[in-house]
């Protein structure tokens, strides 16, 4: 018998939440323990209407006035595998791809996380959060010269949301609750969905939902795999493999005057690399970020020709115990191994090294929907005393019958912070006495092991592009609706509490909720967070315009970036801004 997909279950899950109406949302959750209030429940069809009007991202050098011209040079240490946004999760295909494609809405990267229009002039939500109704921009091109119209928008989301056989939708699971979309005219697309989602207007200013053209799609359903035809600032020019990506304005972009930049090139590169090219001024940012180590160096060696932002970062380490495989089948085990973890002790050693600097739940600390430290250092592993913990650490694995384990550390070959991450974990569990080996793989194979589940404990981490915890938590629900569970745990009382806070608008219910998920998913620790990261861009003191946010994912289409060509900080070298490409 055929099997349905997971997102298939979770919707089908999920919508007869819905409609069984809230008495029966209220048995789903409360059975398993947790009470959800009549006001929360009651909230959850109440009548509430967002409109939204257009406003161009706001640069954060709004005192300047930007300059056009210059090709902007940028550095990735990873190249793009194909040209498939839906299909994509890493910054090594946004940072060069981004530029060429526009969303319907995007964050607004100088005031993260306010979501301004893209493609979409203004749009509206029904009071039941069910229909969603967007004005499109009636002058949008694509680059071949035909016009964009609702049709586009409608088979990009189609694709995404029932992605054809052989297609990859990364992030199909995310929009699941949605059951039709209608196009009543050229410049209006309506989005019906299923039950209200807390998350649906972040999921629609997603910086991987590209908007592809119809006609194309009709022809080939692959076809944006291994071509780019979008309608961004930028047009695609050359990919050089192991080399270089770059683009060149695109003059009948939709916003009048932007592009500022004549275009940018993506110049592939090792880490070792960077710093180099940063040093000599062929590069003017790699955007991912640098540790506070490298921030130091190029401060010293480039002084005020260099400039740097600092953020937290809306990622981190985890740890994940193979739970189809003993003794990481007996959550005993998998809480003494994260018991054992001296969590805040590494923060303060490796945070002047490396990306790792923050001890936090499964929201990012800082967040709106964090634990409070005193909420979080009651729970198994957080604690500050770390002998007392070890101590219940060496009492668990005793208890589980538990003694001279030895066990294999999954890693990607990645040196920061992943090599930091893998040491942390090994000096700590051989503190009580289990002796750790590292597998380092690429990341293409270590995804093949951790698919196969032929690993004992797996470090992973975990990039969003939003705070919140529909986004946050899909690591935690059970394997067989959510595939980046790489545990391959399954835990309904988790599973319910996801799906209730993800239809719950009522923020503090919806914090509630979010909290017992992470109680519950902290101590039966089937993945557990190791530590989260800070953000530390350089970038020349010519480049202006670009943002730093918690995400290394937003905000990199450079529709506001500019060089400030005539700056007196320019190094001399005419890799910071090649005159020649003007």
């Amino acid at each position: 018998m055929a099997t349905e997909p997971p997102s298939v279950r979770l919707n089908q899950w999920m919508r007869a939440a819905f409609f069984r109406k809230p008495q029966s949302i209220r048995i789903l959750v409360g059975s398993l323990g947790y009470q959800l209030s009549k006001r929360s429940l009651a909230h959850l069809l109440s009548a509430v209407v967002f409109t939204g009007v257009t406003a161009l991202a706001q640069s954060s050098y709004a005192d300047e006035a930007p300059k056009r011209g210059g090709v902007l040079e940028f550095a990735s240490t990873v190249e793009p595998g194909n040209y498939d946004c839906h299909g994509n999760t890493s910054f090594a295909f946004l940072h060069p791809v981004a530029p060429h494609y526009s969303t319907l809405l995007k964050f607004d990267a100088a005031n993260y996380p306010q979501i301004a229009g893209d493609l979409a002039q203004s749009w509206e939500v029904s009071p039941d959060r069910l229909t969603y109704t967007f004005k499109l921009r009636p002058n949008v091109l694509f680059h071949d010269g035909s016009r964009l119209t609702s049709a586009d928008v409608k088979a990009s989301y189609q694709r995404i949301v029932h992605p054809p056989q052989g297609v990859t939708s990364s992030r199909q699971v995310d929009f699941g609750a949605i059951a039709a979309i209608d196009t009543p005219d050229p410049v209006t697309v309506v989005f019906r969905l299923q039950w209200p989602d807390a998350a649906m207007l972040a999921n629609f200013a997603s910086p991987w939902n590209c908007i592809y053209n119809a006609a194309k799609l009709a022809e080939d359903p692959q076809f944006p795999k291994t071509h780019i035809l979008g309608t961004g600032p930028f047009v695609f020019v050359e990919h050089k493999k192991g080399e270089s990506w770059t683009g060149r304005r695109w003059d009948k972009y939709f916003q009048p005057g932007k592009p500022y930049l004549d275009g940018y090139q993506a110049d592939f590169m090792p880490g070792p690399a960077v710093m180099k090219a940063y040093e000599s001024g062929r590069i003017m940012a790699e955007f991912r970020g640098v540790t506070p180590t490298q921030r130091d160096e190029l401060v010293e060696k480039l002084g005020d020709r260099i400039a740097t932002s600092e953020s937290p970062w809306l990622s981190n380490l985890l740890v994940v115990f193979n739970t189809n495989k003993k003794p990481f089948d007996d959550p005993r085990v998998r809480r003494a191994l994260s018991l054992a973890i001296d969590r805040w002790g590494a923060a303060e050693r490796l945070q002047g090294s490396t990306f790792l600097k923050y001890v936090g739940g499964l929201m990012r600390p800082g967040a709106n929907q964090a634990m409070s430290e005193a909420e979080l250092t009651a729970l198994p592993g957080f604690s500050h005393d770390i002998a007392a913990a070890r101590a219940e650490a060496q009492r668990l694995l005793a208890e589980a019958g538990v003694q001279d384990l030895s066990l294999t550390l999954l890693v990607r070959d990645i040196p920061i912070p992943h090599y930091a991450g893998a040491d942390l974990l090994a000096a700590s569990w051989k503190e009580i006495g289990i002796n750790v080996s590292q597998d380092r793989r690429n990341i293409w194979d270590w995804q093949k092991v951790v698919d196969a589940r032929e690993f004992d404990v797996a470090l992973d981490f975990s990039g969003d592009f939003y705070d919140d915890p529909t986004f946050q938590l899909t690591k935690y629900v059970s394997h067989d609706l959510s595939p980046v569970n790489f545990a391959g745990s399954t835990d309904r009382f988790l599973d319910a509490l996801y799906v209730a806070q993800a239809m719950t608008t009522d923020p503090r219910e919806r914090a509630r909720i979010v909290r017992a998920f992470e109680r519950h998913a902290l101590t039966e620790a089937y993945t557990v967070p190791l530590l989260w990261w800070n953000r530390i861009v350089a970038t020349s003191a010519q480049l202006k315009g670009w943002s730093i946010t918690p995400s290394h994912f937003l905000g990199q289409d450079l529709t506001d970036v500019w060089i400030d060509i005539g700056s007196t900080h320019s190094s001399g070298a005419s890799g910071v801004m090649n005159p020649g490409r003007r």
